[in-house]
């Protein structure tokens, strides 16, 4: 089944809906060890929290969320994928996956995904500048989200 979303302004959500988006954000900053906790706290009854939690979120933390996938192909000499990482590092990526192909022929495929929410600058500049890093021949976003 297709879902779909909407923003709506948090002045018209029924009660039940911004309690349950307090009792997250509670659990989220340590505030409150357990749900049982959290919810006591808000004035929300638990299988109403259960019922919500899921389809609940504030627009800045969907925001946040953002990942690209990279596939790289590089040259099997040491430090080339040490100066890959330290480039999206120092661009304020993190990387979250990273998959790395056996070197054929002096070449290892590497995929990495990462989470580019707080990246300084613009992906298709970090992509550029991985490509121009020595030993690696090809860079590419193959999937954002």
């Amino acid at each position: 089944m297709n879902k779909r979303y909407y923003v709506v302004r948090e002045d018209i959500l029924p009660e039940a809906i911004m309690k349950t988006i307090q009792v997250k954000e509670m659990l989220s900053r340590g505030e409150a060890a357990t749900v049982h906790e959290a919810v006591e706290r808000a004035g929300l009854s638990r299988s109403a929290f259960y019922k919500y939690k899921d389809g609940v979120y504030a627009l800045n933390e969907l925001e946040r969320e953002r990942i690209a996938t990279i596939s790289m192909d590089l040259e099997h000499r040491s430090g080339v994928l040490s100066n890959v990482l330290s480039t999206v590092a120092s661009l304020e990526g993190n990387v979250l996956t990273m998959n790395q192909t056996i070197p054929l022929q002096g070449l290892a495929n590497v995929v990495i995904s990462v989470d580019i929410s707080q990246l300084s600058g613009e992906l298709s500049s970090l992509v550029d500048m991985l490509r121009s890093l020595p030993g690696v021949r090809k860079a590419s976003v193959i999937g954002q989200g």
